[in-house]
């Protein structure tokens, strides 16, 4: 049976489970501290006590990786944090932290993948395949496709677009999954794969 908790503990505890219900993401010390009137010293002590006491496990200590503990010590949504790239460059997408549009909180046991990036959807010319203007696009890391994949792809090293692959003889087809908008061809040299889409993450309405 895990220890209880004091007031201050369970306030914390309570805050967190909130925020990762309400938000599916986990705030910043920062954040935490301003919203519970406590200083960062404070947060990082009770996180420590929260953790020791088997409410929460963080992937590192200083993640803000935190994952909510059931009582008998299994985790709730087992969720990990990928980085919101707000543009792609050519070669793999950038990781570099200062390249981040945010970050988007997945559950770990789907996207199992140990990198992955999310893109931010503009538009509807991918609708028919479920991918829909402001959706944020989960993906996988990747320089090359299949045929009838969906892939993140740069054209003339300049504009990322999402669309669905296919490999032709002498050109490549990049496919919309919408009427309203034609299969655009282009010359091999033209064309970089950055990734393969996994999944969608869709906040309400449509809006993240």
């Amino acid at each position: 049976m895990r220890l209880h908790l004091t007031p201050k503990q369970q306030i914390l505890f309570d805050y967190l489970k909130k925020e990762m219900e309400t938000k599916g993401a986990v705030p910043s010390l920062r954040m935490i501290a301003a919203d519970l009137s406590i200083s960062h010293a404070a947060v990082a002590r009770l996180l420590k006590v929260l953790e020791q006491k088997e409410y929460i496990k963080r992937q590192e200590r200083y993640s803000r990786t935190i994952h909510i503990l059931d009582p008998l010590g299994g985790t709730q949504g087992f969720q990990r944090q990928i980085p919101i790239l707000g543009s792609i460059t050519a070669g793999l997408p950038v990781y570099a932290q200062q390249e981040w549009d945010g970050t988007v909180v997945v559950d770990s046991s789907i996207y199992n993948h140990p990198h992955l990036f999310a893109l931010r959807i503009q538009g509807d010319s991918m609708k028919n395949a479920g991918i829909l203007d402001r959706d944020l696009a989960i993906c996988t890391p990747r320089q090359y496709a299949e045929n009838s994949e969906i892939v993140v792809a740069l054209i003339d090293q300049e504009e990322a677009t999402v669309k669905r692959f296919f490999l032709h003889k002498d050109h490549i087809e990049l496919k919309p999954e919408n009427p309203d908008y034609p299969s655009q061809r282009y010359d091999f040299d033209q064309v970089l794969v950055q990734g393969r889409v996994v999944g969608i993450v869709r906040g309400p309405e449509g809006i993240l």
